[in-house]
């Protein structure tokens, strides 16, 4: 193996190992600064020996190895961490083989948490998540984000030191604390799919590589908290949306919106990995909110049942998923069941009094019963402050329009949404639709 296949081997197994290799130096040492600081140490060991003596046939372990071996040096020689030496001597035995699988699974439960901490600002969760969790540079953070790589080692290290001064506690909290926390993790994974989904800036409608970083971490916290339906229903959604990431790019890079899609380039793995999510999904939040009532079944799809009753306990990420199901489960766009998908939009708004999601709504209503119907909804929230610069308001509103033949105000909206958007491939895409509403 040449030196260029052993860093490129390295950067493969930083990438798998890292995560599980800071949480578990967090669960010894309590800090999760000084943990990455560690496992960066142990990299740096592994880029100084490994093109010499070769991958070991257990990186992980090696690297878990070294970094426990620094602990402990670090603490021998730092007198402010002398009280922890005694409670961690016998935990950090050079001997002893790795924790069990199910310690190193608890040790990287604490560390979602502890990185979605709510003390952190949502700039801070996100680029702390993606820095121990996903295993991406600072660099790689910055790209993805479009923003100065200094700013995004600011908010890693601003992070790091308000989780160490507020004395957050490495931990998975419990009771009614659990509930809140774990909505932050969700959001943050959620915005995390979003960027990569439809970028807000730049010259890419999409970026691939967060959509897949956020699946990966997705994917983990399902199989660390298994019984939870929200953990199992943003999965879902992530799984079914990225079903049509090949789709959604023309061969210039110009984006291809949902109707115009060729679903025969749809991920039919994905989809079905997504559909077998809010499978589980559905059936935990059934369990949980009908005891006795078939699981995992919607309201409509019960015998006797009205379909236009509410999704049950359904959460907002399940809901979600349940709509993007709708759509793969379409063969052609003239299947697409709107009607369901205006009902599950109408579950979603009670819940979340979100003036997006009422957006979101109007576009079902006017698919399922004419652009009237969407028109409608939409003017009821047209004033909404929160949707004011919200590219995406005049874009549904102009597309309403031009169904209604009112080309004249479709035009405007259109140049409207174009000039509020900060993305290129989305601006040009919107002052197509402009220019195709001038009159011949």
């Amino acid at each position: 193996m040449t030196a260029a296949d052993t860093h490129r081997a390295i950067e493969a197994v930083w990438r798998i190992e890292a995560a599980r290799l800071i949480a578990g130096l967090a669960g010894l040492v309590r800090d999760v600064g000084l943990a990455e600081e560690l496992a960066q140490d142990a990299l740096v060991a592994a880029l100084e020996q490994w093109p010499e003596s070769g991958v070991p046939r257990n990186p992980g372990a090696w690297l878990m190895t070294v970094s426990k071996r620094r602990a402990i040096d670090l603490i021998r020689r730092n007198e402010r961490l002398q009280r922890n030496l005694a409670e961690l001597g016998h935990r950090l035995d050079l001997e002893e083989e790795l924790p069990e699988v199910d310690e190193i699974e608890d040790d990287l439960l604490r560390l979602v948490f502890t990185a979605c901490h709510p003390a952190l600002s949502m700039e801070a969760r996100v680029a702390l998540t993606l820095r121990v969790l996903g295993g991406l540079t600072t660099d790689e953070i910055a790209r993805a984000f479009l923003v100065p790589e200094a700013t995004v080692a600011q908010r890693i290290v601003r992070a790091k030191r308000t989780l160490a001064d507020k004395r957050v506690p490495f931990e998975v909290p419990q009771g009614a604390e659990l509930a809140g926390r774990l909505s932050s993790v969700l959001e943050v994974i959620y915005l995390i799919f979003n960027e990569g989904y439809s970028a807000t800036a730049g010259d890419d409608w999409m970026r691939p590589g967060l959509c897949a970083d956020a699946l990966r971490l997705g994917r983990v916290l399902a199989g660390l908290m298994p019984k939870e339906p929200e953990v199992h229903g943003l999965v879902a959604l992530m799984e079914i949306q990225a079903s049509r990431s090949a789709a959604r790019v023309g061969p210039s890079g110009e984006p291809v919106l949902l109707l115009e899609q060729d679903r025969t380039r749809w991920d039919r793995l994905l989809i079905g990995r997504g559909l077998a999510a809010l499978d589980r999904a559905e059936k935990l939040a059934e369990g949980e909110g009908r005891a006795g009532d078939p699981a995992g079944v919607l309201p409509d799809e019960r015998a006797g049942s009205s379909a236009g009753e509410p999704a049950g306990k359904l959460g907002a990420y399940t809901l979600q998923a349940a709509i993007a199901a709708c759509h793969a489960r379409a063969i052609t766009p003239e299947d697409t069941d709107w009607v369901r998908i205006a009902e599950l939009y109408e579950a979603l708004a009670r819940m979340s009094r979100s003036p997006v999601v009422e957006l979101n709504r109007a576009v079902a209503l006017s698919m399922a019963y004419g652009p009237a119907a969407g028109l409608e909804l939409l003017d009821q929230i047209v004033d909404e402050p929160s949707l004011k610069g919200y590219h995406l308001l005049p874009s549904v509103r102009g597309d309403l329009l031009v169904k209604l033949g009112r080309a004249a105000e479709a035009r405007s909206e259109f140049e409207r949404a174009a000039g509020m958007t900060r993305n290129a491939r989305e601006r040009a895409l919107l002052e197509e639709r402009a220019a195709a509403c001038r009159p011949t």
